[in-house]
């Protein structure tokens, strides 16, 4: 009579185990390999928080603004009217007093004079002056125009004449942006669900971490290598374990992601300082020369390509580290150099697309300046050899070698953590599935 009673016994022993599976599987590794994940990552982690709170900025430092490029204090303003003039009326352009139109500034100037204006009246719409208007001239080969009712940033300067002391700077963009910014997470959680909500707090984090750390830091004299790498290992540290979970897959990735982390940081250094980059190539990098001088422009440089590196490392990692999981479940009979080899075939087609992805991302970048070397037709020596563009050379392929560089290295580690777990060493996914599916058939069957 006891037999009927205790044999629906075991399916809900089972079901635990089939519910953990389908849901958030066990880490397949050994309690002892857990142990040694951790005694590695503990130590990163601390090390990182303290480096955070040792040179946390406490806010960027105060400066005399200078009223140049971005260092200008901005109000919104709006374009309440627009009138067409003639050029020569509002004086616009200056004909060259030879009359000379055989060069560009000169044919510019005459068309300008001959042509038609547009005389916008501008509203500040913001700050103390709110209400206050002003007149902008807008020449008919300007790239920007205006037109009414149309937002624009207007640049201040209270040293100026009160007539000249407000201009337009830039259009207002505002509104389309924060509409795109809203497209893009309500996209990524109508696909990702929790993990794009997850995505999301990690790129918020991620904001907040090169805002409130990074970029004061620097700004404070800190060195900006030694800022990068630390903030660049805080952002990694949230963006993969709120992704992907606190894990022992996710702590091969991240191991991954350092090591690799480490040897852009070295190679960076190397061949920035054998190239003698400054660093200081153009109007803005010389502005923050200027404003702080006391700022490594070399090391901002390194900082970047860590920075610019970390994301996509991020990817590849993550990527390698789940292919051995996957290939380790489908076969959990198949050893570390089998596992290897089999992950390494995946990481080959990652590396050929990542990579190419990496440079046509800079080159696009850098396309204005390539095409005024293209009209002054530069040979390739001669284009690669300055600095403006070297220094794009140098951080597209001390990116690629640490891209590169991080495949084998995360795949041969998620190989050898994966592999090591046996039964009876600890808790496998692959050995918990296996009761679980024969309950669930049993069940299925009943």
């Amino acid at each position: 009579m006891t037999s009927p009673q205790s044999d629906p016994a075991p399916p809900p022993q089972d079901h635990p185990h089939g519910h953990t599976h389908s849901h958030a599987p066990a880490a397949p590794v050994s309690q002892h390999l857990r142990k040694v994940i951790a005694a590695v990552l503990i130590p990163f982690a601390t090390a990182v928080v303290v480096g955070l709170i040792a040179f946390w900025p406490g806010g960027a430092p105060d400066h005399e603004r200078t009223g140049v490029g971005f260092d200008r204090q901005t109000q919104d303003g709006k374009v309440v009217q627009v009138v067409k003039v003639d050029c020569a009326d509002v004086n616009a352009a200056q004909v060259p007093p030879t009359g000379d139109t055989s060069t560009p500034p000169g044919r510019e100037a005459v068309d300008e004079e001959e042509g038609e204006c547009a005389k916008a009246t501008v509203e500040v719409t913001s700050g103390d002056d709110k209400g206050r208007r002003f007149v902008e001239v807008v020449q008919p080969d300007a790239p920007r125009q205006l037109r009414e009712g149309q937002g624009v940033v207007v640049a201040y300067a209270p040293d100026a004449p009160r007539d000249l002391q407000y201009s337009v700077t830039d259009v207002n963009r505002k509104i389309p942006m924060t509409l795109l910014a809203a497209i893009f997470a309500l996209a990524v959680v109508a696909v990702g669900r929790l993990r794009g909500v997850m995505a999301l707090v990690a790129l918020a984090v991620s904001f907040a971490v090169l805002t409130l750390f990074i970029l004061p830091a620097i700004l404070q004299g800190s060195n900006p290598l030694v800022v990068a790498v630390i903030g660049a290992s805080a952002i990694m540290l949230a963006a993969l374990y709120m992704c992907h979970g606190v894990t022992a897959r996710t702590s091969v990735a991240v191991i991954g992601t350092l090591i690799s982390l480490l040897l852009i940081g070295l190679l960076g250094s190397l061949f920035i300082g054998w190239a003698d980059l400054s660093g200081n190539t153009d109007d803005n990098t010389g502005l923050i020369h200027g404003l702080y001088p006391d700022i490594d422009m070399s090391g901002l440089l390194l900082a970047g390509v860590i920075i610019g590196s970390l994301g996509v490392l991020d990817d590849v990692t993550v990527t390698q580290t789940s292919a051995v999981w996957e290939l380790h479940q489908a076969d959990p009979r198949m050893g570390w150099r089998g596992l290897y080899r089999a992950g390494i075939r995946i990481g080959r087609d990652h590396i050929a697309s990542v990579v190419n992805t990496l440079v046509l991302a800079y080159a696009g970048a850098a396309l204005p300046l390539l095409l005024l070397f293209s009209i002054a037709q530069s040979n390739v020596g001669t284009v690669a050899n300055s600095e403006l563009v070297a220094e794009e050379i140098v951080r597209t392929l001390v990116g690629s070698i640490g891209l590169v560089a991080s495949v084998p290295v995360t795949t041969v580690l998620a190989a050898l953590v994966v592999s090591a777990d046996r039964p009876g060493t600890g808790t496998s996914s692959s050995t918990a599935a296996a009761p679980a599916r024969t309950g669930r058939g049993r069940r299925r069957k009943a």
